[in-house]
């Protein structure tokens, strides 16, 4: 083993983009209107215009400067005014068309899908190897993406020396698409923790067991799985891959144009990066089909389909099931029924809740520090995506100096006031300078998110996983926040592997 200090990883920057500094666009008019009315009162001369004056200002002032829970009064305000426009009109809740009309083009059913994911089209494509590749294309966002189910031999058991390893070969893994001509503009690693009850265990020994066997040996097996297998839990783990119809525009016009062609190039993408994934020690066990990507998608809206897919998909191998085939119908991929709640999503007979990560750690950490998000546990499942957004040389280095120009100028501007700089506000200039050198020796730019969700099949329970969940974030230095009035694109977002991206523009994170 080896024997040298595990290295840490640290440095993670807030991405700000407000209108005016911090305030968003609503927040700086409200300043504007708070000056406005301090300013009447000087003009009329008057104690009875500066009565009626100055607490209007000091709300307004309250509105775009007071902060809860990392959003400001206006933004809940708004988040609010939506939430309960949408619920006055219905559009929170979701019904299923299982009785929509056939396309007379296809002869098929559309599909499916509630909320911000109704727009996204589940496509066929060769994937070059006589096989069938399931792509979602999004015609709004102009992307297409596909999604592959791999393996990891995972960190917590190799001595740092592999660890490092690992971590940088990832690293350059994403610095390959840190390029200004690069077609692919996202990537998301999604792994889900769900409990087993091991009905597919059984059914495949069912099937293999040899009809001499000795019985207290199946009798002991039988125990043996009845035990165990309620107690285990799986972890499937997903990479999706996102192409830019924009970027990649005379590419796919090379290779046909259309839907066909945009295939066709992400499928030439998939096959240039096999080697880079095998080097970041990741196995593509498979490049998800339309049915089995529905069937993923299906899953994640009813937990309880779990057991009846395993089933069956163990099943269809043996010879009296051939034909039947696996996974889902892409149009069977949606829920039945879904409503968005102020705190909750509710979709077919399950509870999710979901969060998006406010601050990453600010003390430098070991590349384990997630491990506890995805701990076991058997009255809920847990989700977590991670959407990494390469950036190009250019933009990388136009944001990192407008960065580093800002901080710089809030700290003259506090030096000639005479007032002390803080400790925080050190170590973010600190920051920003040390990520536009290593910008400038060669290395990467990317946006990174991350979204959790915790999803039970009884109410009861879901108060207690969602308080574990945020104990478990709390070990691995992150602060959540939950996604009030928009839990259902955070679950679109944590609880499937759709590679749904980061907002243009985002206030705090």
């Amino acid at each position: 083993m080896s024997s040298s200090t595990p290295v840490t990883y640290g440095g993670w920057q807030s991405e700000r983009s407000g209108f005016m500094g911090r305030l968003s666009g609503p927040g700086f008019a409200l300043v504007v209107v708070g000056c406005v009315l301090l300013l009447t009162p000087l003009n009329l001369s008057s104690w009875t215009a500066a009565f009626v004056c100055v607490p209007l200002a000091a709300v307004a002032f309250t509105l775009a400067f007071g902060r809860v829970l990392g959003l400001s009064a206006d933004e809940w305000i708004l988040l609010a005014v939506r939430h309960q426009i949408s619920v006055a009109t219905r559009r929170n809740v979701f019904m299923s068309g299982a009785f929509a009309p056939r396309s007379k083009k296809t002869d098929r059913q559309p599909m499916d899908l509630p909320g911000t994911l109704a727009r996204l089209r589940f496509l066929e494509a060769p994937d070059g190897l006589g096989g069938a590749l399931g792509i979602s294309h999004d015609p709004a966002a102009n992307t297409y993406t596909a999604v592959a189910r791999v393996t990891f031999p995972g960190l917590a058991l190799i001595d740092s020396d592999r660890q490092t390893a690992r971590v940088a070969a990832w690293g350059s893994f994403l610095r390959t698409f840190c390029t200004e001509d690069s077609p692919i503009v996202r990537l998301a690693v999604h792994q889900r923790c769900l409990p087993d009850d091991g009905e597919a265990l059984r059914s495949w020994t069912d099937r293999h067991l040899a009809p001499d066997a000795p019985k207290e040996a199946v009798t002991a097996l039988t125990e043996l799985m009845d035990g165990a297998g309620p107690a285990a839990t799986t972890r499937e783990t997903y990479l999706s891959v996102t192409l830019s119809t924009t970027r990649a525009r005379l590419a796919i016009k090379g290779a046909g144009g259309g839907q066909v062609g945009a295939a066709a190039v992400l499928v030439r993408e998939l096959h240039a990066m096999q080697s880079s994934l095998s080097s970041a020690s990741l196995q593509v066990v498979e490049w998800l089909a339309p049915r089995t990507l529905a069937q993923v998608v299906r899953t994640a809206y009813d937990p309880d389909s779990q057991l009846m897919f395993a089933t069956r998909n163990a099943a269809a191998q043996a010879p009296e099931w051939q034909g039947v085939e696996p996974g889902v119908t892409p149009e069977l991929a949606g829920p039945a029924h879904a409503e968005t709640d102020w705190g909750t999503y509710r979709h077919d007979g399950a509870w999710t809740v979901s969060y998006q990560v406010r601050t990453w750690p600010q003390a430098d950490v070991y590349a384990t520090f997630l491990q506890p998000l995805l701990r076991p546990r058997q009255n809920a499942r847990r989700s977590l995506s991670v959407v990494y957004e390469p950036v190009g040389p250019r933009r990388a280095r136009q944001d990192l100096s407008r960065e580093k120009a800002k901080r710089d100028s809030a700290r003259q501007l506090r030096a000639k006031t005479g007032r002390d700089e803080s400790v925080d506000e050190l170590l973010e200039s600190q920051k920003a300078r040390a990520q536009d050198m290593a910008r400038a020796s060669g290395q990467g730019v990317v946006r990174l998110t991350a979204v959790l969700a915790v999803t039970v099949t009884d109410l009861g329970e879901l108060e207690t996983a969602c308080a574990e969940l945020q104990a478990d974030a709390a070990a691995s230095g992150l602060e959540l926040r939950r996604m009030w009035g928009t839990q259902d694109v955070g679950f679109a977002a944590a609880a499937l592997p759709l590679g749904q991206g980061l907002p243009d523009r985002r206030m705090g994170f």
